[in-house]
């Protein structure tokens, strides 16, 4: 007979132990679930002749027989295994469960999972339901009729509980980095661990966000309790919270007992990618055991051994994808727990497994930084993941890309001294006529972006900037402009829409000189876009960055027949040096004496 065991915290504690008395009775008995929790005598080597167990999800509780070949792994979608049961792809003979006590009307919960059960219980041929008065009774598309159980156990026992992990320092700056893509009105996914409850911990100033999800946990109920995840913009079962199966405490499943705010489905309406793209803004977030520089992401397998399974990641990478300005995220710590492995690696493990292709790859978020993939090139995509990559990785990372050709043999190397991109310089500003421009600081994958900006000049303004005619922006000094460290090398940008994208209209940038403390300054706008005040923002921008820095002033060097730049420099500071050696002027202010009324 195949046999099918509950889910996650839902798992027939009474019944498992049960089977795994009865085993010794029966052989060639196949047990089939998901993830489990709790323990799992049935796996053990001694029940082999009786007993052999296959997961589609490895939890904890099997993975050891996984590895030894003692019991088996079937990937699938989890979207798509109640379709397995429901054809009889996998016929069930047996399904033992755990259900809430029925009311009234004869009706049972599923509780705390819903997931695959629903199909199981179902399709199976004989139900044996373990009624716990313990199990909470969820709401939405999770009930079943005393009539279709054809066997009821008492139990008694506690439901199995998880607690949430403390957040570890890259989980909050991960959470920082996500937070920054999530706007108001977004529905969510994600998953349990660290990063998701860091993520929801810091969404509180958000505004009507919405939930459809997998799996929950408890890090919901602040965002809910505050009214910040009310689900009001929501484009499927707006103002419900839309999940299939949650984690949690005793005190979580007090607050999802008869709670309507809960809307209980199987994982073939929750995982259905077409159902998920129908919330607008839908951000899903998944994790990753590794993800090679060309954006493949492996997540359920560490080289050849097996260590989880493909869950939902798929399903929600897609159905995000699809949404309206729905956004796909991947996000992993750079390192292993004691940071002697990069999680970004040149290519996968030997044997490991793609769960998320390279195509299906939108966002890549560590706690270096986001890096943003979709329709970018291998190149572009390689360049920004080695940036998001830990420090200590990224030479090798470039010697290993070079060496494949991910990137030309002549692309230089990031600094070593490249610190976290600095989201917290990210700003917008809007000028004269409507004109709203974004600020950030530059990445290296902005080099098209810089070019485009650069072929965008008259030769006046080159000559300006650069003081000679350049006809071109050579690819060394354009990965030189690109790539820079963001404590002695900052450079701010300007963009605004173009397309689907956007595009680079002003540039202000310094370097340090470390030998004095000083930096070198520069800026330029787009002709179209002067006098509007954008390279005075910029510049005042810088100031603030530099000032935070420890730099001491600024220098430049401008021609002197620019006096409209020559004007702008004496505006920001007081007092400003100008002297003037042939054709070129040479302005020297200290940041102290920016002027305070222009710096707010």
């Amino acid at each position: 007979m195949r046999v099918f065991i509950g889910s996650g915290c839902a798992a027939p504690q009474t019944l498992v132990s049960a089977l795994a008395a009865h085993a010794p009775q029966v052989y060639d008995v196949e047990v089939l679930h998901i993830l489990t929790h709790g323990p799992a005598p049935y796996a053990k080597p001694e029940l082999q002749a009786h007993i052999r167990q296959n997961s589609f999800f490895i939890g904890g509780n099997v993975r050891a027989e996984v590895h030894a070949g003692l019991a088996d792994y079937s990937p699938v979608f989890l979207s798509e295994i109640p379709r397995l049961f429901r054809e009889r792809r996998l016929h069930l003979d047996v399904a033992l469960v755990q259900v809430s006590p029925p009311d009234r009307h004869g009706f049972c919960s599923f509780g705390v999972s819903v997931d695959v059960v629903k199909a199981a219980v179902e399709s199976a041929d004989y139900v044996i339901a373990e009624i716990n008065p313990n199990m909470p009774r969820t709401l939405g598309d999770s009930f079943v009729h005393v009539r279709q159980l054809d066997a009821l156990v008492e139990g008694n026992l506690p439901v199995l509980e998880h607690a949430a992990e403390p957040a570890s320092p890259e989980a909050l700056q991960i959470a920082e980095f996500i937070e920054s893509l999530v706007p108001d009105g977004a529905t969510l996914q994600t998953g349990i661990g660290a990063i998701p409850s860091a993520v929801l911990a810091r969404l509180g100033q958000k505004r009507d966000l919405g939930m459809h999800t997998e799996m929950l946990t408890e890090a919901v109920i602040p965002l809910m309790e505050s009214g910040v995840l009310n689900g009001r913009r929501k484009g499927l079962l707006p103002g419900k919270v839309v999940t299939s199966f949650c984690f949690g405490t005793k005190a979580f499943y007090e607050y999802l007992h008869d709670n309507p705010a809960f809307e209980f489905r199987p994982t073939e309406f929750t995982n259905d990618p077409f159902q998920i793209a129908r919330n607008p803004r839908m951000i899903a977030i998944s994790s990753a055991i590794e993800v090679d520089l060309t954006g493949q992401v492996c997540a359920d397998s560490i080289g050849g051994r097996f260590y989880s399974g493909f869950g939902g990641q798929t399903d929600f990478m897609r159905g995000a994808a699809r949404s309206e300005g729905g956004k796909p995220i991947i996000a992993l710590p750079s390192t292993t727990r004691d940071g002697a492995i990069s999680r970004i690696v040149p290519w996968l493990q030997t044997g490991a497994g793609v769960v998320t292709t390279r195509a299906d790859v939108h966002y890549v978020v560590t706690e270096f930084g986001v890096a943003f993939l979709h329709g970018k090139s291998v190149r572009e995509r390689t360049l920004a993941l080695i940036s998001i990559a830990h420090p200590k990785f990224r030479d090798e990372l470039m010697k290993e890309a070079r060496e494949r050709r991910l990137v030309p043999e002549t692309q230089i190397a990031l600094p070593p001294g490249l610190q976290p991109y600095p989201r917290k310089y990210e700003t917008w500003h809007e000028f004269g006529g409507g004109l709203r421009v974004d600020f950030r600081p530059i990445q290296p994958t902005d080099e098209r972006r810089l070019k485009e900006m650069f072929y965008s000049h008259t030769p006046a303004t080159i000559y300006q900037r650069y003081f000679t005619q350049l006809h071109s922006l050579p690819p060394e000094l354009a990965q030189r402009l690109v790539t820079l460290d963001y404590r002695d090398d900052m450079a701010l940008a300007g963009l605004v829409p173009d397309g689907g994208g956007q595009a680079m209209i002003a540039i202000a940038r310094y370097h340090r000189n470390p030998a004095t403390n000083w930096a070198e300054l520069a800026v330029v706008v787009r002709e179209e876009y002067r006098r509007r005040g954008l390279a005075e923002f910029l510049l005042r921008e810088l100031g603030k960055i530099a000032l935070e820095q420890g730099i001491v002033g600024f220098t430049a060097d401008v021609l002197a027949e620019n006096t409209g730049m020559l004007a702008l420099l004496r505006r920001l500071a007081d007092p400003v040096e100008v002297t003037t050696h042939s054709a070129i002027a040479k302005v020297r202010f200290r940041l102290r004496d920016l002027k305070p009324r222009e710096l707010t």
